[in-house]
């Protein structure tokens, strides 16, 4: 008797632990749909940005931006659907150079000629994402 019940509580906790790990549910609201997503990180990453430098949530949109960048590439680094488009590989290069400076620098704000750049490239993918590219 004890043996099965011991067995049950293992097959209780392996169903517990593997259903929490495939939860769709994103801290960063990623939903699968490439467009709204790719959108969405837009506006999470410009928020951290656009932030003043001695804002007290300032560490916290960092850290919030970091995780987004993340999540996003995580989910469509992969995926051949967009690999090719000029909106995702725009993205890329916007993601990797603010998460490259956020690993460097941490402490530091962003200079403001790496903002105009990061801004010039979301509007770049804002145009291609219209466009269907």
């Amino acid at each position: 008797m004890k043996r099965y019940l011991s067995r049950l509580v293992a097959l209780v906790l392996v169903a517990a632990i593997a259903l929490t790990g495939c939860s769709s549910s994103s801290s960063t609201g990623l939903v699968g749909n490439y467009r709204q997503d790719t959108l969405t990180a837009l506006d999470s990453l410009r928020a951290a940005i656009e932030l003043p430098d001695d804002a007290p949530e300032k560490a916290e949109a960092q850290s919030q931006a970091r995780q987004s960048i993340n999540e996003y590439i995580s989910r469509y680094r992969r995926d051949g659907s967009v690999a090719n488009l000029s909106s995702f590989s725009t993205m890329r290069t916007a993601l990797n150079s603010l998460a490259g400076y956020y690993s460097s620098y941490p402490n530091r704000p962003l200079p403001q000629k790496l903002k105009d750049r990061l801004e010039q490239e979301f509007r770049q993918v804002e145009r291609a994402i219209r466009r269907g590219a």
